[in-house]
């Protein structure tokens, strides 16, 4: 049975399933009613964190430019451009065995694509959500329902995968950004 998340929770991961090594992050959602005459393009990434919060390198950002982190630790499968259909939008393996030992924390993001031009935000999107499946077995371990608290961000932290004491932990963080994908790489330290 999976563990429900809300707001700012956190839980372990790894210390409740030993042997748990290998995960999926899924990232699903709905659009509202929109008539902007495009489509919402929404971008899931991770951001491979130091101590300090920030990337080391470019290469520590992976989203649909930058699909394999060079551990092979965390891989992003694809972009999902419209978001249609059931279950999973966007998703993203990670290997947390792999996962180099500088990296305290991995991020998890999604942004709207071209939100500005497009003018849409995620007070027009509904039924967001993560959860982590256990890879071995296609069971979800936790999920996370974001509410429709949002306005006009254009950007989510969705959640994160943190290393305390050496086991792996998850937070639900649910934060807004304004500034899109540019204002997140900004705050973790990519070069744009």
């Amino acid at each position: 049975m999976a563990i429900s998340l809300t707001k700012g929770q956190k839980v372990d991961l790894t210390k409740g399933n030993p042997g748990l090594e290998k995960v999926i992050i899924g990232l699903g959602w709905d659009t509202n009613k929109y008539d902007g005459g495009a489509d919402f393009d929404l971008d899931a990434a991770a951001f491979l964190l130091g101590a300090n919060g920030k990337v080391q390198s470019d290469e520590d950002f992976v989203f649909y430019g930058n699909l394999k982190h060079k551990s092979g630790s965390v891989e992003h499968t694809g972009d999902n451009l419209t978001g249609a259909g059931d279950g999973d939008d966007e998703v993203i393996k990670v290997d947390l065995s792999k996962v180099p030992q500088n990296v305290d924390k991995i991020d998890f993001t999604v942004t709207i694509y071209d939100a500005d031009v497009r003018r849409q935000n995620f007070g027009q999107v509904s039924n967001a959500y993560i959860h982590i499946l256990d890879a071995a077995t296609g069971n979800e371990v936790l999920r996370f329902d974001l509410g429709e608290e949002f306005s006009i961000e254009t950007a989510v932290v969705v959640g994160e995968l943190y290393r305390y004491n050496g086991e792996w932990k998850f937070n639900a963080i649910g934060s807004g950004f304004s500034g899109g994908l540019r204002a997140l790489c900004l705050n973790y330290g990519v070069n744009v």
